[in-house]
């Protein structure tokens, strides 16, 4: 076997050797799809690097917008999105190859550890320490579903190439496979890779066959175990010189080839079909993360101080290209999740992207299909010798077969159900009244009434929010401060108290209260904690503060932060809104009409007495949503749907609600952003031009 060696050259700084029991970092090594770029990043570096792979010495593009060393990064396959997760919890997008910032796609509450995305572009999965799987709608910034099962970081997250499963993997070695069309964890394979305990510079990971038909697994005796994609049987290993665990491995992009490096600091080079290893380099540092190029014969790797390099020639001329009979995975896949609306053609992820939407996990459905068994105790004791390996065959391409005549027919029976699922009415979510729609770049308001306005905007991974009160004839009126998470809702009261909710989507929701004047000095006056709950709108009143969340319960505190009551609602809230010593809230009675129309009902709760005021059904415009929901300076609750009716309740005929106003919806370039009745009754709207008022819009 010829001797080569692969010139490395330093691309980020080492950490230092006391973090971990081997030092080092992670560090992560991506090609863009056309190979003319090589992107780099490691954990003790907050900045990424871009380099042109034809001009080594040459200095990269440097990315410098987390705060903390970057744990994974991913490039779409159309290679216009670049995305990176970090120390610092946050998942962030770039425009590729220009490096532009796009946004702060999600946030974790720990440390981020893998991404991917899927074949179109069109969804991203992030994961890390937090053990929770986040699938990302990249065309407008939602979480389309949560997926938890993992009791350990997840280190490695790979899309299936045919778009039907996710598999991940966690630091503890268990494996498993999702079904992303219900998001049911199909096979759960414990202990299957290393554990790789507190060494945090490398990961475990998995990979996915480029024709999609066999996971490759690290295994326990310093091998590679390969699954299969429908059943996660054991097919077959490839079991070489590797003397200690593997930590990464990498597929040629035909599949015929596979590069594993181990922590005994070697990397060999395997022909799958013949399980031989065809290659082999030592190295003076573990090689921590490897990717062939796309196009040519080549393998990039970098080793956990930061040093990379490209092993040309990686496959002998004598033997099969690595770029050639690459599989052709273009036709379309019927049964893909439903809610990822992939086409044929690449989906790239569109700039201004935002944080809303991230608390929405998705609904899982039951399994659209009956799945084969697991491997059994007897077939995974086999002995790993090559007629064992072979003898599986049979069984698994027979299963494989009757599993795809079984999805075939339950597609062709499934096909109408789904064009109706699809086009199913949806609940209208929760809202703040008084606030305006998330833009990045752009000032949004959290609150408007007749006491002043809490507005953010956001910038580098900061939330900005300022309270500014319309009366500034005395006192410190314009206070602000600076979040790292931001607000997604808050409320103002007639006294000027101010209480805000932190962004969607975290497992725990802190909740503040502030009060103006003389105590902003001292900014929080008190926070709480809801574990496990997310805050879905808030209120304020007179001495009081209410919360509710996405348990449906309805929490009232007083102004100090004591829990005053809680209370069951009988709906998914829409908005609430507070006055004086009332409390009003809307929720959903049902699921939505076939015509699309709103089914909700309103509540009014004294909070002196404890007693329900007032209950009722809440009207409507045929086809409109509810747009705002409040008081009017005399206390009389009011509402306003996107069909531009203004109605007023009151007590008159036994209580009804008076239509008092209808906004003219002709002018394309008018838009009415509702935020209040005034003492006289006119309606109160802002008419957002965007030459007149672009920092609303």
């Amino acid at each position: 076997m010829k001797v080569r060696s692969v010139k490395l050259r330093e691309a980020h700084k080492a950490a230092s050797s006391s973090n971990g029991r081997g030092g080092g970092s992670f560090c992560s090594v991506v090609w863009d799809q056309q190979a003319h770029h090589l992107v780099t990043a490691s954990s003790s570096d907050p900045s990424i690097s871009i380099h042109d792979p034809l001009l080594p010495s040459s200095a990269p593009r440097i990315l410098r917008h987390h705060r903390d060393g970057v744990t994974a990064i991913a490039i779409s396959p159309n290679s216009t999105c670049l995305a990176s997760g970090s120390i610092d919890h946050s998942v962030k997008l770039y425009k590729f190859p220009g490096g532009e910032f796009e946004t702060n796609i999600t946030r974790f509450t720990l440390p981020i550890r893998a991404l991917s995305f899927n074949r179109s572009g069109s969804m991203l999965a992030a994961a890390g320490d937090d053990e929770g799987i986040k699938l990302i709608n990249t065309i407008d910034g939602s979480i389309a579903r949560v997926l938890k099962g993992h009791k350990g970081p997840v280190t490695c997250l790979a899309f299936d190439p045919k778009s039907e499963y996710l598999a991940s993997v966690d630091s503890n070695g268990t494996v498993i496979f999702w079904e992303l069309q219900s998001g049911v964890a199909l096979h759960t394979l414990k202990g299957v890779a290393p554990d790789i305990g507190l060494d945090l510079s490398v990961m475990n990971v998995i990979s996915w066959s480029p024709d999609g038909e066999t996971l490759a697994v690290p295994g326990l005796r310093n091998d590679v175990v390969m699954y299969d994609r429908d059943t996660a049987e054991k097919l077959f290993t490839l079991r070489g010189d590797h003397i200690q665990p593997i930590c990464f491995l990498s597929w040629s992009p035909n599949g015929k080839y596979l590069a594993t490096s181990g922590l005994d600091r070697q990397v060999l080079i395997w022909d799958v079909d013949r399980k031989q290893d065809i290659d082999r380099q030592k190295f003076d540092d573990k090689i921590c993360c490897m990717a062939w190029k796309p196009i040519g014969n080549a393998l990039a790797i970098i080793d956990v101080m930061g040093k990379y390099g490209i092993w040309e020639s990686v496959v002998p001329s004598s033997m099969k290209s690595p770029t050639e009979d690459i599989p052709n995975l273009n036709s379309k896949n019927s049964n893909g999740l439903l809610f990822f609306d992939e086409e044929e053609e690449d989906l790239s992820a569109s700039g201004g992207l935002s944080d809303v939407g991230e608390g929405s996990h998705g609904e899982s459905e039951p399994s659209s299909r009956k799945r084969l068994r697991k491997p059994s105790a007897y077939e995974e004791n086999l002995e790993e010798n090559g007629n064992d390996e072979w003898s599986l065959r049979p069984k698994v391409e027979s299963r494989k077969k009757a599993n795809r005549i079984e999805k075939e027919s339950l597609n062709n029976r499934n096909d109408g159900l789904r064009s109706i699922t699809s086009a199913r009415p949806k609940m209208q979510e929760s809202f703040q009244p008084g606030a305006t729609p998330v833009q990045p770049g752009k000032r949004s308001f959290l609150c408007y009434n007749m006491v002043g306005s809490i507005t953010t905007i956001d910038h580098d991974g900061y939330s900005h929010i300022e309270i500014d009160f319309h009366d500034t004839g005395s006192g410190p009126r314009v206070p602000s401060m600076t979040d790292h998470f931001g607000f997604t809702m808050a409320a103002l009261n007639e006294n000027g108290s101010v209480f805000a909710n932190p962004c969607k989507g975290e497992k725990s929701m802190s909740t503040l209260m502030y009060r103006p004047f003389s105590t902003w000095a001292n900014n929080s006056e008190w926070s709480m904690r809801l574990e496990g709950e997310e805050v879905k709108a808030v209120a304020l009143g007179t001495a009081w503060v209410a919360a509710i969340t996405s348990f449906n319960f309805l929490r009232i505190f007083s102004e100090s932060g004591l829990q005053r009551h809680i209370l069951s609602l009988n709906g998914p809230v829409v908005t609430t809104s507070g006055f004086k010593d009332e409390l009003a809230i809307v929720t959903h009675t049902c699921d939505c009409l076939p015509s699309n129309d709103q089914m909700l009902e309103f509540t009014v709760f004294k909070i002196s007495t404890g007693t329900q005021s007032l209950k009722g059904r809440l009207p409507l415009t045929p086809g409109s949503h509810l747009a705002w929901f409040g008081f009017s300076e005399e206390g009389q609750l009011s509402s306003y749907d996107s069909k531009g009716v203004l109605r007023v309740y009151t007590s008159q005929y036994g209580g009804s609600w008076l239509p008092l106003f209808s906004a003219s919806k002709e002018k394309s370039d008018e838009n009415y952003w509702v935020v209040g009745l005034n003492a006289s009754k006119l309606f109160c709207i802002v008419c957002k031009k965007p030459d007149l008022f672009p920092q609303v819009g």
